[in-house]
This record gives structure tokens, C-alpha cells and sequence, in this order.
């Protein structure tokens, strides 16, 4: 199964940089598998069903997501509540009866090479998401689901989380026993693409798709005041019309669950 993901995509400029070249690397790479991070889709902090329509149109399967999901419910409620959405949420929120968790922490997705489990993670630190251990949450979900017989060609884990010991850790937790696991959120990209103990393919981000030359996406005078003098009220920006822009994305390939390949992608938009 071969394996396409894209990190987190910046707002509206960046959605166009998708359509521009997500066309060019399905040519390239012949995914069975595409999979987008959209917590920052819509104005960087949300995605709306509109846009994730957009990236469905581009053959994008599943998306993943993070601490800025749930921005914007009224409108992407209905869609993530849905039985067959790609939008799924964080595996690992706290489940309550009363009180159910709009969406589900996983997609299974038939593809012509096999089945895929995705899987969202959400990190717990200085993320300011109160949210149950990653750890624990993903045990439980693929105990359960082994118990229930289901068999799948490929394992994918999308841990959304702030440090980069985070996703060490849970990389070696789940050694042998998911296909890939990489990091999104800290929108850059690393150059620790690998497979581990023969079996596991992993990076520490994928990175944005986004203004190279920003601050997380946003303009540097839009942070700066706030950096300078500790007050929080100075607004951001967070739709910049910056050049150039860069599409950062992965590549896996995967046989009988066994991560096989794996490439870092990264194109810089060239500046006119």
C-alpha cells in the first residue's frame, strides 16, 4: 500500500498550494492512501466542510486532526458526525455518556491495495487540551479491535503534540506494532524520516504546508509586539499573503503492514 500524507494545511492560500501540486505527486507516487491534516484549514485554527470538500475533490481519504478541530462546531458538526466522514478527531478525549465527543478518533478506509486504519493522536503537553494518555487511549483501541478480528494492510498514527520526546516515545511503544506514525503541529519539518526495527517507518513531523517565511503561518509583526512586551492582546494574522510557500508531505509504502519505504516531501513554491 503506498501512503501519502500531508502535514498541517495553513489557511486559504496554502489549500490553493494543495490543489496545485496534490495532482503532480499522485502522478508521481501513485498513492492508495491520502491522508491530510486539516486542524489549521480553515483562517489556521479550524477546518469548515467546504474546504475539506475541496481536499475530498483532490482524493484525499482521510483527515486527521488536533487541538483546534472543535473551533468551529456549527459548522463542522454534521459533517464530522457523520458515519463514513474523513474528518476524524483525537483518539484520546475523555469519553462520558452524557456528554459524547463529537466525531471518532479513527477511520478504517478501503483502499485497492487493503484496509487502513488511521489514527489520531493528540500530545498532553502545553497543548492546553485536557485529554486522556495517548498511550493508553490507542492500547485500547487496538486490543478491541484485534480482539474483534479485524485485520488491516496498514496502521497509520497521527500524533498531534508539541515535543518532540513525545512522539519518541510513543514511536517505540508501538514498534512492530503500527506500520507509520509521524508528528504534526509544530509545523516543521525534520530530517529524521526512518524505519525502526525493521517494521515501524516514522518522522518527528511531516511539517506545513504554508508560508515558509512566517511565524507558524502567521506574520512575524503580527507575534513580535507580543513577544516583546508579554501582553497577549496584539492580534495575528493568521492569513498572510507571504511568498514563498512550501508543501511538506510523506511518503510510505507498506506491505502486509510492514513499512517498507518512506521519503520526506518538500517543495518550495517558486517566488515570481
Amino acid at each position: 500500500m503506498k501512503i501519502l500524507a500531508f502535514g498541517d494545511i495553513f489557511g486559504q492560500k496554502w489549500r490553493t498550494l494543495v490543489a496545485r501540486y496534490a495532482p503532480e505527486l499522485r502522478r508521481q507516487y501513485a498513492p492508495d492512501l491520502m491522508i491530510a491534516n486539516t486542524e489549521n484549514l480553515t483562517q489556521g485554527k479550524w477546518p469548515v466542510p467546504s474546504h475539506l470538500e475541496e481536499l475530498e475533490a483532490l482524493g484525499f481519504q482521510v483527515f486527521t486532526g488536533g487541538n483546534h478541530t472543535f473551533a468551529h462546531m456549527t459548522e463542522l458538526r454534521p459533517y464530522i458526525d457523520r458515519s463514513d466522514s474523513p474528518q476524524i478527531r483525537a483518539l484520546n478525549y475523555f469519553e462520558h455518556p452524557n456528554y459524547p465527543v463529537p466525531g471518532r478518533g479513527y477511520r478504517i478506509v478501503q483502499t485497492g491495495k487493503g484496509r487502513a486504519l488511521v489514527i489520531s493522536l493528540l500530545g498532553a503537553t502545553f497543548m492546553g487540551d485536557d485529554v486522556d494518555n495517548a498511550f493508553i487511549a490507542i492500547d485500547r483501541l487496538l486490543s478491541r479491535l484485534e480482539l474483534e478480528g479485524e485485520k488491516f494492510e496498514a496502521i497509520v498514527v497521527d500524533y498531534h503534540r508539541e515535543t518532540t520526546s513525545e512522539i519518541a516515545l510513543m514511536t517505540e511503544y508501538l514498534r512492530g506494532r503500527v506500520s507509520l506514525i509521524y508528528g504534526t503541529h509544530t509545523h516543521v519539518q525534520t530530517n529524521d524520516e526512518r524505519i525502526i526495527g525493521g517494521y515501524t517507518g516514522t518522522i518527528t513531523d511531516i511539517g506545513a504546508t504554508g508560508s515558509l517565511d512566517s511565524a507558524i503561518g502567521a506574520t512575524y509583526g503580527s507575534f513580535m509586539p507580543s513577544a516583546l512586551t508579554g501582553v497577549r492582546f496584539f492580534g495575528s494574522k493568521m492569513e498572510p499573503d507571504l511568498g514563498p510557500g512550501v508543501v511538506c508531505a510523506l511518503y510510505a509504502e507498506v506491505v502486509n503492514g510492514v513499512c517498507v519505504a518512506i521519503e520526506k516531501i518538500r517543495i518550495i513554491e517558486p517566488v515570481e
